[in-house]
């Protein structure tokens, strides 16, 4: 896998068109510069996440004992089940409920940037290729920026897609996560049977 590839598959996983309706939900009750700066806080929040998943995922495994074809086989399923929520319901379904004040790391941060799809995905690069940790540093940090303007701009993209536009978008997004995720899972498969 290359930088862009990985890039563009941890962009996708962050699903940053998808979180539009659900950032905009749950900043509605705030001002416009406090909303971009819990945006960037929750981005921050969630930048730091995965970079500590990205360099301590592998002493997590080894201390769990899970191999490398489990955590593909595990991160498949997991993508492939929120690829297909996204698909046919959407992300704004899975965190309905109330939401009042100001949000703190969660949902905004974690698990809606840093969910268990984007912390499996860059525990799963290290765990593959260890010496290539700048790539995929570089991988994360290009998608996280990508990401993190989009939802500074969702007020913006919202205006311009409008509700329909950015659920086409996210579904549009989501079939091409199926199709990563079960990459991973069969990947996942031939390497647990050395196939």
């Amino acid at each position: 896998m290359t930088i862009l590839s990985a890039a563009v598959l941890l962009f996708l996983v962050m699903d940053p068109f998808g979180n539009i309706p659900l950032f905009l939900v749950y900043l509605r009750g705030l001002p416009p510069r406090r909303q971009r700066v819990v945006v960037c806080r929750e981005m921050l929040i969630a930048l730091a996440v995965l970079v500590a998943f990205l360099f301590g995922g592998r002493l997590l495994l080894d201390v769990l004992h899970v191999t490398e074809s489990s955590l593909g086989i595990a991160g498949g399923i997991i993508l492939f089940m929120i690829a297909v929520n996204m698909v046919f319901s959407g992300t704004e379904e899975m965190f309905k409920g109330q939401h009042e004040g100001e949000p703190f790391l969660v949902p905004l941060a974690i698990p809606l940037v840093a969910g268990p799809s984007s912390m499996a995905t860059v525990m799963l690069l290290m765990a593959r290729q260890p010496e290539l940790w700048v790539d995929w540093l570089a991988a994360l940090v290009g998608a996280w920026v990508v990401s993190g303007a989009i939802l500074l701009l969702s007020p913006f993209f919202s205006r311009v897609f409008g509700k329909r536009g950015l659920t086409a978008l996210e579904r549009l997004m989501g079939l091409l996560l199926t199709t990563v995720a079960v990459e991973m899972f069969v990947s996942g498969v031939r390497r647990a049977f050395s196939l």
